[in-house]
């Protein structure tokens, strides 16, 4: 019980350190949300009420205060920019967010095990080769790029997938299976855009995971009791090498939500990314920080998710917890 409520405790600290530093680098950068407004079509008189109305006026230590204490109290505060609760603008974007990155993350997880099995099976042989440097070139590469070569070959040479959106224009709304098949439909580009760049690096991991577990001694009892080879990577292998990746999901989450930011944007996908594009664009305060409390509560509570899936995968840690 002490371990959980010191976990906690941590977990409260950071959450309110990422928030600090987020609301004053913010509010660093030069102009605000009155300044995105064109100046022809308000006076300055206007300008000014606006600045007062949302507290702009104030100075920054009495604007963080008023944030804190709105926050304490569970309230995000108004956008500047889409004129309603905060709370209501995110609990719009989330659902899309979530998924799109779990999505992506099922594809990193299912396509990094398959490649590294499969490399593993003849180590050094051609795939193996050709599978490495495949996954470090693509691991380099920006997924903005990946993303606008995606939508050149599949979506406007080829046509297989719509190039953005969540929806078509046409579907049939009063049929949940056609709105269903349509999500999917549009899902597919983002979410292989953004699953495919973390597979090259789960495959990397596990694949090393599996070569450094290869002369171990419970493998070569194995091996010396004629279990198939199968049988010995599947069953008695594989869970040890996971030890790595499950670590690597934790950390893999709060990468999934910070490239999503790109995806979403390049795609028009209505998530997370999305909205916070368009708040860091209209200086919109309150949505800014929204998006960070609820992202750095996304990587905290995926560290707490990696820690409990360590202890499934590693009974002998159950005992040191």
């Amino acid at each position: 019980m002490s371990q959980v409520a010191r976990r906690l405790s941590v977990s409260i600290l950071l959450l309110w350190l990422v928030a600090t530093a987020t609301f004053f680098v913010v509010q660093a950068a030069p102009g605000s949300y009155v300044d995105t407004i064109d100046a022809s079509r308000l006076p300055p008189e206007a300008r000014e009420q606006i600045r007062h109305r949302y507290g702009l006026d104030r100075p920054i230590h009495e604007q963080y205060l008023s944030w804190l204490r709105s926050l304490a109290a569970g309230d995000l505060g108004v956008s500047f920019h889409y004129r309603m609760p905060v709370t209501r603008v995110l609990a719009t974007a989330l659902p899309p967010t979530l998924l799109l990155a779990g999505t992506a993350l099922v594809l990193d997880l299912t396509l990094g095990l398959a490649l590294a099995l499969a490399a593993v099976r003849r180590p050094f042989g051609w795939f193996d080769r050709f599978s490495s440097v495949f996954g470090l070139v693509l691991y380099g590469l920006p997924s903005f790029w990946i993303a606008g070569l995606a939508i050149l070959i599949f979506a406007l040479m080829l046509g297989w997938f719509p190039a953005s959106h969540m929806h078509s224009v046409h579907t049939n709304t009063n049929s949940s299976l056609a709105s269903l098949l349509d999500v999917l439909h549009h899902l597919v580009l983002p979410a292989c855009c953004l699953g495919i760049v973390g597979a090259a690096a789960t495959a990397r991991y596990l694949r090393a995971s599996l070569l450094e577990l290869r002369g171990s001694t419970f493998l070569l009892a194995c091996r010396a009791r004629g279990l198939p080879r199968w049988r010995i990577l599947w069953l008695h292998a594989l869970r040890p090498a996971l030890l790595p990746v499950v670590t690597m999901i934790g950390l893999s989450i709060p990468v999934l939500f910070s490239g999503s930011v790109v995806i979403e944007v390049v795609f028009s996908w209505p998530g997370m990314g999305r909205v916070l594009w368009e708040a860091a664009v209209a200086r919109d305060v309150p949505v800014i920080m929204g998006a960070t409390v609820v992202g750095a509560c996304g990587v905290i509570l995926g560290n707490l998710f990696s820690d409990i899936l360590y202890t499934v995968v590693d009974p002998r840690t159950r005992e040191s917890r």
